[in-house]
């Protein structure tokens, strides 16, 4: 077995396990044998905290949980001598190590996950009818609702809130909303341009008799909507996230949730600035490079118009890798919307969805002031 000195990762893991910063460790590029992969996460059992750890075989999956003591032991023995690389994720740094090496990385999260087992996860959604069957679908709604929670914790929401679900499709998320809000006697709108996807939700909304809940058909861009308190807009496409977020700045509500999809409106217009362009010159690093200023752009803006923002992982990467999620929480500040302009400039930026084109202006101090929702405060 190799020594505390030879591995490193280790003693990160036990510093991890031992102060509360784990988030989740992933093993990889296996040096021989059917596990493709080791997944981590920290789950709560009836005799105590464990590691769960899901081994990834080509047609299977098999969990194994082991007790957290046991966990920097077990390490030793599979990093380098079973898998060549490992990934740990913790709230303070993330630790990557390849063969002997180990290298530092900010951290992709700096908030813990809950450390509780599947089924106790599931229980804050129950067994309703409008849960999918797929396993791994149903993690994702546990992921949204628990987010959404700790994000609707911040928001101070009059008595009943109404929030709308815009390019809902099924519905899914729409439910889980409706589910976690309706003792607040909240009203939940889903928008779907799909005409037979609006009636098969608002029909299953009636069989539960979900109060509060209705589906009603048109775009992001252009449905009727009563004023909001929060707005939700999860892999809409393009420029239909932008949509979303002007919308919500325009009805100044107070929460706005967006999980980016694709990005084509900057891809084209994006420069080469040095030092960049000998990178840039690289198509999937322009692609990348694209992405990231997409979201960037609609990070400053939301901050500029007064929110609070978070930039999430709403999904582990190894599901998808569209798994960012923009969260912004209304608190009145006005940003520094001079950083927009000096984004743009540098990248060549002419037209960006999000900020209504080259007529876009930071609002001014004292206008933002005055934005309030349903009379609530503007500071907390």
């Amino acid at each position: 077995m190799p020594s505390r000195s030879n591995n490193p990762l280790a003693d990160k893991l036990a510093a991890s396990l031992a102060d509360g910063t784990f988030v989740r460790l992933v093993l990889s590029s296996p040096v021989g044998g059917e596990v493709e992969k080791i997944i981590g996460r920290l789950i709560a059992l009836k005799s105590g905290r464990h590691l769960s750890l899901t081994y990834r075989y080509p047609t299977r999956d098999v969990t194994k949980n082991l007790p957290l003591a046991d966990a920097p032991a077990w390490l030793r023995n599979q990093v380098p001598r079973t898998f060549r690389s490992a990934l740990l994720g913790t709230t303070r740094a993330d630790w990557q190590l390849h063969d002997t090496r180990l290298v530092r990385h900010k951290p992709l999260t700096t908030e813990p996950p809950a450390c509780s087992h599947d089924h106790s996860r599931h229980r804050v959604l129950g067994n309703a009818p409008w849960l999918p069957a797929h396993p791994d679908k149903r993690r994702q709604i546990d992921r949204y609702a628990e987010i959404f929670s700790h994000l609707a914790q911040e928001c101070r929401w009059p008595a009943a809130p109404v929030i709308a679900d815009m390019g809902c499709g099924k519905g899914y998320l729409t439910f889980a909303v409706w589910h976690l809000l309706r003792d607040r006697g909240a009203r939940v709108i889903g928008v779907e341009q799909r005409p037979e996807l609006v009636a098969a939700a608002n029909q299953l909304a009636q069989q539960i008799s979900a109060t509060g809940l209705e589906f009603v058909p048109g775009t992001i861009a252009n449905v009727e909507l009563p004023t909001l308190d929060g707005l939700i807009a999860l892999h809409a496409c393009d420029t239909a996230t932008d949509d979303a977020i002007r919308r919500g700045i325009t009805q100044k509500a107070q929460l706005i949730i967006v999980a980016p999809c694709c990005h084509r409106q900057i891809r084209p217009q994006l420069g080469k600035p040095e030092p960049l362009a000998p990178v840039l010159a690289h198509r999937l690093m322009a692609e990348r490079m694209a992405e990231w200023a997409t979201d960037g752009l609609r990070i400053l803006a939301l901050e500029a118009e007064g929110y609070r923002v978070k930039a999430i992982e709403f999904v582990a990467s190894e599901h998808t890798p569209k798994n960012l999620m923009i969260a912004a929480i209304r608190t009145g500040k006005p940003g520094n919307g001079e950083q927009v302009a000096a984004f743009k400039k540098f990248f060549g930026i002419q037209h960006h969805a999000v900020l209504d084109g080259d007529d876009w202006t930071p609002p001014a101090p004292e206008t933002t002031k005055r934005h309030s929702s349903h009379g609530m405060p503007n500071e907390r």
